[in-house]
């Protein structure tokens, strides 16, 4: 675990849920620049055992009251993804950064108005794309942005397990739920495409324009059968790069997710693991000027932990933000959409032209 620091941001997370207990109370306990200053939630029986549990200094029931607390500086919104644009507007309007789960919101126009926000208040709102701290992945950034030359292609996929939850139930903590807690209205996860798209596609846009830069139009294609969906999308990038995306939910298998990059001066070939393994990436890449290849160990792989330092870097110390900004979360959300009307028209979709929900 870093050493703290003697100068620490005081987060407050609201929600006690999955995410919060699997990711975000352990990186504020363990980041050198943070600390778990308060947590928030409605089911008073959860928030009391998740207090008990990872002491923060303060426990809220009322998320109002929670950022009415002049000592608070910022906010972890890990709730339902319906949630997240209404209190990350709350948290901005009180004068608080804040740390946002993705996807950053369901709609254009609430992300739209959302970014207003952002640029009326001058603070800083990192979108909790947590693969951009991956340290394979920040490899592979950096011999694009430095050796790379001109990108040539980009394939990257994202396919989630049918045995996932057996893997995965082996290494997390037992996740402690509440009947009392709040939820959005209807089941989020009802509608599979949209459920699945959320909760994955937002992150395999995003390293895809995170690496290859703005995503412009996209061609998709969605197979549904025995319970599965396959979505092949055809990317067109500003800079001319060509983009495949394959986001398939659940293979017959296990977790496959990764990328392929082919560049003017090398390669990139990455496998990436489940998340919660709390893995690097596996990155090769190729250097065309000697015909080598390298790989970066990668040792710390706790991206959780590493994104919310990334963030309180910026805060305290006004270093670049190296997050997913709200322009980012936007663009993840745009890109999303026009996935779902291009399945619907079956024809190219334009990010620009998109509006509505995904």
């Amino acid at each position: 675990m870093p050493k703290k620091q003697d100068r620490l941001l005081r987060v407050g997370v609201l929600g006690c849920g999955p995410i919060a207990q699997a990711a975000h109370f352990e990186s504020c306990t363990k980041a050198r620049n943070a600390e778990l200053f308060a947590v928030c939630d409605v089911a008073d029986d959860l928030r009391e055992r998740m207090a008990a549990t990872h002491a923060p200094r303060k426990s809220y029931a009322d998320y109002d009251t929670m950022l009415a607390d002049p000592e608070l500086e910022a906010v972890i919104i890990a709730t339902s993804d319906a949630f997240h644009v209404p209190a990350a507007i709350r948290a901005l309007q009180a004068g608080k950064h804040v740390l946002c789960e993705k996807p950053l919101g369901v709609a254009v126009e609430e992300v739209e108005a959302l970014a207003a926000t952002v640029r009326q208040t001058g603070l800083t709102l990192q979108v909790g794309h947590m693969k951009r701290f991956d340290p394979g992945i920040e490899a592979a950034k950096s011999f694009i942005a430095t050796e790379m030359g001109e990108l040539q292609a980009l394939k990257a996929w994202y396919c989630d397990s049918t045995h996932r939850y057996a893997m995965t139930d082996a290494v997390q903590p037992l996740m402690v739920t509440s009947q009392n807690a709040r939820k959005p209205s209807g089941d989020p996860k009802a509608d599979k495409r949209r459920y699945f798209m959320l909760a994955h596609g937002s992150h395999l846009l995003d390293t895809a324009r995170h690496l290859a830069g703005e995503i412009t139009a996209v061609q998709a294609r969605l197979s549904e059968r025995f319970g599965a969906y396959c979505w092949f999308v055809d990317l067109e990038f500003a800079n001319g790069t060509l983009g495949h995306l394959d986001l398939t939910v659940a293979i017959r298998g296990d977790w496959q997710e990764g990328f392929t990059i082919y560049g003017e001066h090398g390669s990139i070939q990455a496998k990436t693991y489940n998340p919660w393994y709390y893995k690097s990436s596996d990155v090769e890449i190729f250097h065309e000027k000697d015909a080598s290849t390298r790989r970066v160990l990668g040792a710390d792989g706790h991206f959780y932990r590493r994104q919310l330092e990334g963030f309180a870097d910026t805060i305290l110390h006004g270093l670049p933000q190296q997050g997913a900004d709200v322009t980012d979360g936007l663009a993840s959300v745009r890109g999303m959409v026009a996935i779902a009307r291009s399945v619907e028209r079956g024809q190219p979709v334009r990010l620009a032209e998109v509006e509505g929900l995904v």
